[in-house]
């Protein structure tokens, strides 16, 4: 007779996620409501729980951030029918870790986007084609007459000179339009410093463009940008 003996094995992977980045499957940037003014605060200003370098992004890009909230505070407290972009952003690395940066902006749509939306209605452009998302490294803050990025992207997308095709689907309620998208880069070095929604995956038609403190990605380690934009109509008088 011979003695044996049997040592308890097994196999176990751990993953290792930076702080304040958080796996794509896990996260979900947007509230599944209505943006509220608590909602602002949460998303867009530093959190105590946050990574010390994102709340220091966060607090540089408050001032950008409020910009349009108070307006849209007041014609909520009048109950004034409105309508606003709110941008989502996330950066991706060349090795799938996330940094979720939240919601960096809040702006008014175009002159050129809401033409765009009257030529819809006689069907001589289809809004649906609004699901273009479009980053560059321009700092001029966004106005109502914009027409396109300031300083766009070119050979840094992958493809070359195109932006990325979002998702179209209904956001929290009904009367939210939200797109989802990723530039993801090959070359270049950029500080993203704004985004924008065209109809067209060049050139096109500017829906909303929003502006934000700088987003550092190399395209050369793959590094890529995802966008959730959100337009909130709202009904009444």
């Amino acid at each position: 007779m011979f003695a044996t003996s049997t040592q308890p094995r097994g196999d176990v992977q751990l993953q290792v996620i930076p702080g304040g980045k958080t796996p794509e499957s896990l996260m979900r940037p947007e509230p599944a409501k209505l943006l509220s003014a608590k909602d602002i605060f949460r998303y867009g200003w530093p959190q105590s729980d946050q990574h010390p370098a994102l709340q220091q992004w966060k607090a540089d890009n408050v001032r950008k951030l409020m910009r349009r909230s108070y307006k849209l505070a007041v014609a909520r407290a009048l109950k004034i029918p409105h309508f606003y972009g709110a941008l989502w952003l996330s950066k991706i690395d060349g090795r799938g870790d996330m940094v979720d940066y939240g919601l960096v902006s809040l702006r008014v749509v175009t002159t050129a986007g809401v033409n765009y939306i009257v030529d819809a209605f006689q069907n001589s452009v289809e809004v649906e084609d609004m699901k273009y998302h479009g980053i560059g490294t321009g700092t001029t803050g966004a106005v109502v007459g914009d027409t396109s990025l300031e300083t766009e992207l070119t050979t840094e997308y992958n493809p070359d000179n195109t932006r990325a095709t979002g998702t179209t689907a209904e956001g929290a309620s009904a009367n939210i339009y939200q797109t989802v998208a990723t530039n993801t880069l090959d070359s270049g070095t950029p500080a993203v410093t704004e985004h924008g929604i065209l109809s067209a995956s060049s050139s096109g038609t500017l829906l909303d463009r929003h502006t934000f403190s700088a987003i550092n990605l190399d395209g050369t380690q793959g590094d890529g940008l995802q966008s959730t934009y959100e337009l909130t109509f709202s009904a009444g008088g």
